[in-house]
């Protein structure tokens, strides 16, 4: 065998001692928690509350038997992970086993978005990039978001191809798993009307219509079904959404606890709704002109708007963001400005719990604004550089269908 062939698997090598590296992080902890230590060392889970209090470890239906404050698709996922955890473990099954099927099913995930890369042609210092990922330690075992993380990525390499139809399912489908996939099909949508070729008026309506209807598609066939059948259960993510007022390291919440400005729930989901709309539409309409023939590079930014914009930033969202940067980002090196913010913002977040219970470490409200400031400036960083600089080279890359990535190609990284 050909050292190329040998070196091809060097990345899942090191995405499986990634992934290791993150069940070890999560799971030291166990089934049971004391003295803070989920938050003293890092390692909560949403995993563990879960088994006991969605009724996971009794095997109830998720909505229609069960709380769930997860879309449809994420809360059928922890049916089965449920499932599974119990049939693997009988009657001696705990928190603990179910971490670890979460885990190893985030893990699963990880290795398709690495292959779905390597397939796409995406050169081999990008897949290093996802394969050693701070967030895939940190939040590999913490709950969900995976499932629509990786759908976004098969939303994205599919518009990469020109497969408009598939992209939108897809990325319909991710919104059926966590509502952030959906800032793709408006994307999608321009794609259609303003194509980069000469097309009728009517086509393009045509194309775009048609998008709109796989979308509804996809999704309603996923939902209806559960809500119609349970429907106070079903829309509980949607009001829960609504109802919350903010998480500690969101830019309103800052604000709020340092007394610039306190606000109302209501009109903080007015003022966030609104700032975003009206900057993910200038993102959009600034960032036209160069990649108005590929409109997905523009996932970029204005996801990361939305994440600066949003009263809720839970430390897993990064996992969102980290993923797409890997792909879109001409340069890398922002890359591991924002997985430092990450870093920071998540042990400062975590440490304020611990000392709200009177355990150390602690952090305070003001250490959060810190580490919150280092990755928000990350983010404005990446924003500005998406709307100024080209696609990076694998884009332009396409390899012949059945051959291996294409091997490494000069490329800045200062």
């Amino acid at each position: 065998m050909g050292g190329t062939d040998r070196t091809r698997w060097w990345p899942y090598v090191l995405l499986g001692l990634t992934c290791l590296a993150g069940w070890a992080f999560k799971g030291h902890c166990g089934a049971y928690w004391t003295d803070s230590i989920q938050y003293t060392t890092g390692c909560y889970s949403d995993a563990v509350p879960f088994w006991g209090l969605r009724g996971v470890a009794a095997g109830q239906l998720p909505y229609v038997d069960a709380r769930m404050e997860y879309p449809v698709l994420t809360g059928g996922l922890i049916w089965v992970e449920g499932l599974v955890t119990r049939t693997l473990f009988g009657p001696v099954a705990n928190a603990a086993h179910f971490l670890g099927v979460v885990a190893a099913v985030n893990a699963l995930l990880a290795f398709l978005v690495l292959a779905m890369m390597e397939r796409a042609g995406v050169d081999r210092r990008r897949l290093y990039w996802w394969a050693a990922a701070p967030p895939l330690i940190l939040y590999l075992g913490h709950n969900w978001d995976m499932l629509a993380v990786a759908f976004a990525i098969a939303a994205l390499l599919a518009a990469r191809r020109g497969a408009a139809i598939n992209a939108t399912a897809l990325a319909a489908l991710g919104t059926a798993a966590k509502l952030f996939p959906i800032l793709l099909l408006p994307l999608f949508g321009l794609a259609a009307l303003f194509p980069g070729e000469r097309r009728q008026v009517t086509g393009r309506l045509t194309a775009a219509a048609l998008l709109v209807v796989i979308a509804i598609a996809y999704w309603g066939a996923v939902n209806v079904p559960v809500a119609f059948g349970a429907y106070q259960n079903w829309s509980e993510f949607y009001r829960f959404s609504g109802e919350r007022s903010g998480t500690a390291a969101s830019i309103w919440e800052l604000l709020s606890t340092s007394g610039f400005w306190v606000t109302s729930i209501p009109q903080r989901n007015l003022v966030s709704g609104g700032l975003f709309l009206v900057g993910a539409a200038m993102i959009v309409a600034l960032g036209w002109r160069r990649h108005g023939d590929r409109p997905w590079l523009l996932f970029t930014p204005v996801l990361a708007w939305f994440l600066l914009t949003n009263k809720v930033y839970s430390p897993q969202f990064d996992l969102w963001l980290y993923p797409v940067l890997i792909l879109t980002s001409y340069r890398l090196w922002p890359i591991a400005w924002f997985a430092l913010g990450d870093f920071l913002a998540y042990f400062a977040e975590f440490w304020w719990f611990a000392g709200m219970e009177g355990h150390l470490p602690a952090a305070t409200q003001g250490e959060i604004a810190i580490a919150a400031a280092v990755r928000g400036a990350a983010m404005l960083w990446i924003i500005a550089a998406s709307l100024r600089q080209p696609a990076p080279d694998w884009v332009e890359f396409r390899p012949p269908t059945g051959s291996p990535p294409h091997p490494d190609r000069p490329r800045p990284v200062g």
